[in-house]
């Protein structure tokens, strides 16, 4: 199979409601039969919403027209998008992160791994959250850190875990503590299993698909002494009831997915939800909470 995907077209438009958001994104399913649809919250804290429809052929845009103005969105901006290697494009842009003890590289790297690190190896053509995003960087430091701390948890759970980067990350490092990599997306669970397999680490943690924390196989492990969340603010403040519930006493929470203007809303909502902040660092854009529970 070839890793050039052909030309295709993509449909965006926002809207400043949710719920008018995910309609939209139901009536483009069901009127217009695009190959996928996205519906995400905007990253910037404009609390705006983007839906987005991805199209093999040009689409008919009179009908994109009466769509956005049935939801009242904004005019939708069709693009066209040129034939791409993705792999090839992913491994350009792509470069080893440090993070501490762990380096996060891809096998086009494999000759550039420092000895002495904890290698993490991610294949570009399984780039769903590669690891090499700020977030990730700083969840990784943040865990380098704990470890200083001398950290030992009973147990830990990585939530939204993508490749599973950082829950492989715990499993380099303790290899008797159970540890659980979760995803909403059936995908991203696919690939964390794949990402196992190739770092040798299939036996040591168990990757399953979940929506936060409604699996029993973490009802079973909890209370975790560590979690990873590396999501988004939203998805991060709702969960914040259940993380506490999910938290041993004096347990640690790294979050990130937060912008830098969003980080005190969400050590407000954790603060609520029992948790005190124990350490916070930005790179670049991007802000990582440490938090403990009381």
């Amino acid at each position: 199979m070839s890793d050039i995907t052909p030309a295709s077209w993509t449909a965006l438009t926002i809207l400043t409601d949710r719920q008018a958001a995910e309609g939209l994104g139901r009536a483009l399913e069901e009127t217009m039969e695009p190959d996928g649809v996205g519906v995400f919250e905007m990253e910037d804290g404009s609390g705006l919403w983007e839906v987005g429809a991805y199209f093999a052929e040009a689409p008919d845009q009179t009908a994109l027209a009466l769509l956005a103005a049935a939801f009242d969105a904004r005019p939708f901006v069709v693009s066209e998008v040129p034939p791409t290697d993705w792999v090839a494009h992913v491994r350009r842009e792509l470069q080893p992160v440090e993070a501490g003890r762990f380096f996060v590289y891809g096998s086009h790297d494999a000759d550039r791994v420092p000895a002495g690190r904890i290698a993490l190896l991610i294949e570009a053509a399984m780039a769903f959250g590669t690891g090499h995003h700020g977030t990730t960087q700083g969840c990784l430091l943040a865990f380098e850190e704990l470890l200083a701390d001398g950290l030992a948890p009973v147990s830990v759970a990585d939530i939204g875990a993508g490749t599973a980067v950082l829950a492989m990350a715990a499993a380099k490092v303790w290899r008797d503590v159970p540890i659980i990599a979760s995803d909403i997306d059936e995908v991203a669970v696919d690939v964390a299993r794949a990402n196992a397999a190739v770092n040798d680490l299939a036996g040591r943690l168990t990757c399953i698909e979940a929506a936060g924390f409604a699996h029993p196989d973490l009802a079973a492990d909890a209370p975790f002494g560590l979690i990873f969340a590396n999501i988004l603010k939203g998805p991060l403040v709702d969960l914040a009831p259940e993380m506490a519930n999910h938290c041993a006493a004096g347990g640690y929470a790294i979050l990130s997915g937060i912008l830098n203007p969003q980080a005190d809303d969400v050590v407000a909502a954790y603060d609520a939800a029992g948790f005190d902040l124990f350490r916070q660092r930005s790179l670049g854009d991007w802000t990582t909470l440490t938090l403990r529970r009381r």
